[in-house]
């Protein structure tokens, strides 16, 4: 366990806390902890979680923009829901990046588990970006992403994060239940 890893656990836990209140504060921490994370993985040969985290670089600076820029006469963007046909392209579009990452990374490169680290990836990479938009359906996304992250995590002996995401996998349940009352009572953000 390295300096590095304690910092990025203790970030990650602080930056979904914060996006599961819907606090802009999400995004700034967020950002400080993809990067240090990305960094520990590519020491860990994890290709996918490292390139996964710059995917969620850019889609918290794109999140950060797209929660203070509400539709005209809101203070705050609204959690919303995709449209049925449109959660079937995601669910088909997140399958073809999965076998596709997972397929990239077994035959050119030397990443340690290319199938499972690209689940997690392609998975997260959709979680993130629904998110980004204020969607719900980011949620049970982040609970699959993550139950698969715990046992990628471990087996590479990095077992503060495999910590990390059993508690996000917690968290990601948490979040869904937050939302969802949130939308259903039409809360803003606390």
């Amino acid at each position: 366990m390295t300096p590095l890893e304690i910092i990025a656990t203790v970030l990650g836990v602080a930056g979904v806390w914060l996006m599961i209140r819907r606090s802009l504060w999400a995004f700034p921490v967020g950002i400080v902890q993809v990067v240090i994370f990305g960094w520990v993985c590519f020491g860990a040969q994890l290709y996918s979680e490292t390139v996964l985290q710059g995917l969620f670089l850019g889609a918290l600076v794109h999140g950060w923009w797209h929660w203070t820029h509400p539709d005209r006469g809101q203070s705050e963007r609204p959690i919303g829901r995709l449209a049925d046909a449109a959660r079937v392209t995601w669910g088909v579009g997140t399958i073809a990046l999965w076998l596709a990452w997972g397929t990239a990374m077994d035959r050119w490169t030397d990443a340690a588990v290319p199938y499972a680290d690209a689940f997690v990836f392609a998975v997260s990479a959709a979680s993130q970006w629904l998110q980004a938009r204020k969607l719900i359906e980011n949620w049970p996304g982040w609970v699959a992403a993550n139950t698969t992250a715990i046992v990628v995590f471990a087996t590479r002996g990095l077992y503060l994060f495999a910590g990390l995401y059993l508690v996000f996998w917690g968290m990601a349940w948490w979040g869904w239940r937050a939302w969802a009352r949130a939308m259903a009572e039409g809360r803003r953000a606390a």
